[in-house]
């Protein structure tokens, strides 16, 4: 049979294709392997892991505690490398990033080549039901925090808040000294127990504020959990005020169904600011309620969250207005503009928030000298290539406020006091983190705000205040304040 000269040009096509194909795809294959081999070949950040278990973590906390813990990053950078070095914390292999480039880094790539983590003491203090950790449960909590932290709910927090620091102005400010610390650890918490509790009773706050500051200090302390130690107390602690809000969490739904019927009773319950009634119309990844146990879980850990770092800021804000008149000045000045628009008895709104604008350039300024979180952690889900460095996954990575805030490439004279900092666009992005950044970014950041601003104007509007002891020392325990409480004089305007 004679074959045409088309289908011999055809097979010599298709024989010349498939030879193609297959050199291509062993090139591409010994290309991959290659890589993959490279890849594999990465050695692990530069540094030095330390004691056995221990690690570094004496030299972390050590200092810490001198409020000098950008020295812990600094002097490894510099050591090592100014991207990246590796380091051992409370027997976790954790590699740290450095700079913006690593903030960017490591709040773009969440969910996607980390997740967030935290220390076991976390899980031990605010404990679920299900023993799933707070890092795999939190985001249920971070979603509704920000759901219901927003909008018109953050509006009738503008009146509680206000009206909180006028009543205690009237009976707590009028004495000669104060100490800051403690008149603004009374506004914090009782502002707090309104809002998230629904508590007005000053004894039965004062009482849960002695629990929430055990919890804190057991949260900062070393994580071992023996009788007598700091952790120990603050897990009884938090049991405890776990049980008391489950009763206040059950009275919640008891009055909820008793105005069912009454549709008055139940546009009122079902006001936005109400935000135990939120939790409990409010599901879990699987459409399921959240239970009580856990509830009171979230709550407490709220409670602890707000309280300890609002209450840190407003004493550091008022320390750095005592120290620097001519800043004071200013905020002053701002802040008469906002109340000659009002009546002498009129309560501030949000509009009047939003005009606090070199207010606010002043508490984030204190906030980049002193911020009250010195960072976070994330867990990588697979090994990563990081700056030519291999970080296994499992391995815990750390940012620090402070190895940002306190670098002169992004904030010249980075000891200095300067608002102005803040004017104009600001900072360099990924550079000022001291509410975090990307999806994980605090939630109560405008809650924050809103608290530190509206306790500065009604304080400002009636007093200058001098402190008592000019050379007071600042320590941290494990948050920056002064150590004697700022005790200030007071002068009426």
């Amino acid at each position: 049979m004679a074959v045409a000269a088309s289908d011999v040009q055809l097979l010599l096509v298709s024989l010349l294709t498939t030879f193609l194909f297959l050199y291509l795809t062993k090139l591409y294959l010994r290309r991959s392997n290659s890589s993959k081999a490279d890849e594999s070949q990465l050695k692990l950040p530069p540094g030095n892991t330390g004691w056995p278990f221990l690690g570094e973590t004496l030299d972390f906390y050590s200092k810490a505690q001198k409020g000098v813990l950008e020295n812990f990053v600094i002097e490894r950078s510099q050591k090592y490398s100014s991207k990246i070095f590796k380091t051992s914390l409370i027997g976790q292999p954790i590699a740290v990033v450095y700079g913006a480039e690593g903030n960017k880094f490591l709040f773009s790539n969440e969910k996607k080549l980390l997740k967030h983590w935290w220390p076991s003491a976390i899980d031990k203090l605010f404990p679920n039901s299900d023993r799933k950790t707070n890092a795999d449960r939190g985001q249920i909590m971070r979603r509704f925090i920000a759901s219901i932290l927003k909008g018109e709910a953050l509006r009738e927090y503008v009146k509680t808040f206000d009206m909180t620091i006028k009543q205690q102005l009237q009976t707590h400010w009028n004495s000669q000294q104060v100490f800051i610390s403690e008149m603004a650890r009374k506004y914090t918490f009782a502002s707090a127990c309104r809002i998230f509790l629904g508590v007005v009773d000053p004894v039965k706050a004062d009482e849960l504020e002695e629990g929430i500051k055990i919890i804190a200090i057991g949260l900062h302390s070393a994580p071992i959990d023996l009788p007598g130690t700091a952790l120990n107390r603050g897990i009884k602690a938090s049991k405890k005020i776990r049980k008391e809000l489950e009763e206040v969490i059950r009275q919640k739904k008891i009055d909820l169904v008793h105005s069912a019927n009454d549709q008055e009773k139940k546009t009122s319950t079902t006001s936005e600011k109400d935000f135990i009634l939120h939790m409990l119309l409010s599901t879990d990844d699987n459409g399921q309620p959240i239970n009580e146990v856990d509830m009171a879980s979230h709550l407490t850990g709220v409670l602890q969250a707000a309280y300890a770092s609002v209450h840190s800021t407003i004493t550091n804000l008022m320390k750095y207005l005592a120290e620097f008149p001519e800043v004071y000045n200013v905020v002053l000045e701002e802040q008469q503009e906002i109340a000659k628009s009002k009546g002498s008895k009129d309560r501030l709104c949000w509009e009047d928030v939003r005009k606090m604008k070199h207010s606010w350039h002043v508490v984030s300024e204190v906030l980049r000298l002193l911020p009250p979180g010195v960072g976070g952690f994330k867990e990588t889900i697979a090994d990563l290539n990081y700056e030519g460095y291999k970080i296994p996954k499992g391995w815990k990575i750390h940012w620090n406020s402070y190895a940002t805030h306190k670098n002169p490439e992004y904030f010249p004279n980075p000891e200095k006091f300067d608002p102005s900092r803040f004017q104009g666009d600001g900072p360099t992005s990924y550079t000022y983190v001291p509410f975090g950044g990307g999806t994980r970014m605090c939630p109560g950041n405008d809650y924050a705000r809103i608290a530190i601003l509206i306790f500065l104007h009604n304080v400002a509007m009636k007093f200058k205040w001098e402190k008592s002891n000019p050379n007071e020392d600042l320590v941290h325990d494990p948050l920056p304040r002064p150590a004697q409480g700022l005790p200030v004089y007071l002068h009426p305007i």
